[in-house]
């Protein structure tokens, strides 16, 4: 027994692994699980990039997608903590395009038929109730948000104009009243900007990522990265399809290439979901988090700001407020924090999990959790689009449930 697990039981992650790589289900994935900031389980299974025959290693360097929005959550709360700015202030203090706002009116059949709304506030867009939407939700907000190609890319110009475009349309919903993820963290990552004076990647870097020793993480692959960067595969047409049924054909169909991906050279850091980076970095990032803001020689938040973003800002659970879309994580007995999503009751969400846990994933089908109750914090990488194709992720939360015996 190591840490309270049983070694044993922990062993059936790798032939769950591998299960999935031999059906084609994922190229390759990785594993991380500590606790009490002691390594008890790493494993790793099948390949990084199947074209080239490179194996998924402890290295591999991936997308982490959505993984980025709790780095951005705590950028911005550094910012609170510091006096600077204040999670009621509305959104337009930062970024005047969102002042004098509008919302669609329920039942609204036209991108015109709208109502006057308030700004959302920085809590708002942390929690994803701003009203604010992402192009692959439903909806006419959504729509326009597609056709305008209103998503937070790499190369889609700056965060700045990216970000003046979406206060440009109409509001989802009056803010406050519903839930939908959205482009909200995006949108905040441009506030730490404008609060700091620092671009976001300089921020990340001199705020985070120095203080936590995350040197592979950013939003450019590291120059000296040579062949670790993973490609991303996807079983859909459009891997950004993210809430389409499979279609017949190949389930591992090479949707962006490690030689000429825009992460290369990235124009836009998106708050969002713009970083790439190795297993071991953000298991340094989660440690933090249960570590409640310590960094060793370093503090990057206080334990109580952690709580408080670790805590559920929603009146209930997700699935009282939500709209029905894409998410990264159950809705129904979960709640949301800043930046991420709260486990309230584990028999209702319908997966083991202790009460408290702080989670989120990517949509190349990464996943993190922090789970304050054993002192656990678990990393999952790998690089399949969309996270929503195979249920991995609770799965894995099983498996290691299943292990811990003390």
């Amino acid at each position: 027994m190591s840490e309270g697990f049983d070694l044993a039981r922990l062993e059936r992650i790798r032939p769950w692994m591998q299960s999935y790589v031999e059906a084609r289900k994922y190229p390759g994935a990785s594993v991380l699980v500590k606790r009490n900031g002691t390594e008890v389980f790493y494993a790793d299974s099948g390949l990084r990039n199947i074209e080239e025959d490179l194996p998924f290693t402890r290295d591999t360097i991936a997308r982490i997608y959505s993984m980025t929005k709790p780095v951005t959550s705590v950028a911005l709360m550094t910012l609170v903590e510091r006096g600077l700015i204040h999670l009621g202030a509305p959104v337009s203090e930062f970024i005047p395009g969102f002042a004098r706002m509008q919302a669609l009116i329920p039942g609204a059949t036209r991108l015109d038929q709208t109502e006057p709304a308030a700004t959302p506030t920085l809590q708002q867009l942390l929690t994803h109730t701003s009203g604010l939407s992402y192009s692959f939700n439903p909806g006419l907000v959504a729509e326009a948000m597609a056709d305008q190609r209103l998503d937070f890319t790499p190369k889609r110009g700056t965060l700045a104009e990216v970000a003046d475009k979406v206060a440009a349309l109409p509001l989802a919903f009056q803010p406050g009243t519903r839930w939908m993820y959205s482009v909200g963290i995006d949108i905040a990552g441009r506030v730490v900007e404008v609060v700091s004076g620092k671009t976001l990647d300089q921020f990340f870097d001199e705020e985070i990522f120095q203080p936590l020793g995350m040197p592979e993480t950013a939003f450019n692959v590291p120059v000296d990265a040579g062949d670790r960067f993973a490609n991303l595969y996807t079983p859909l047409d459009d891997p950004m399809a993210l809430n389409a049924a499979k279609d017949g054909g190949d389930t591992l169909r090479l949707a962006d290439d490690r030689k000429t991906s825009p992460y290369h050279t990235t124009k836009q850091r998106s708050g969002g979901g713009g970083l790439v980076g190795t297993i071991d970095d953000y298991m340094k990032f989660t440690e933090m988090l249960r570590r409640g803001g310590d960094a060793g020689d370093h503090r990057i938040l206080s334990p109580k700001t952690l709580a408080f973003m670790m805590s559920n800002h929603l009146k209930g659970d997700i699935a009282e407020m939500g709209i029905p879309s894409f998410a990264e994580q159950p809705m129904v007995g979960t709640g949301f924090g800043i930046g991420g999503s709260v486990t309230l009751n584990p028999g209702r969400v319908g997966v083991p999990g202790s009460v408290g846990d702080f989670a989120w994933g990517g949509m190349a089908s990464t996943a993190f959790w922090v789970d304050p109750v054993h002192q656990m914090s678990v990393v999952f990488f790998t690089q399949l689009s969309p996270s929503s194709s195979y249920p991995s992720r609770a799965q894995l939360r099983a498996l290691i449930h299943g292990a811990l015996i003390a």
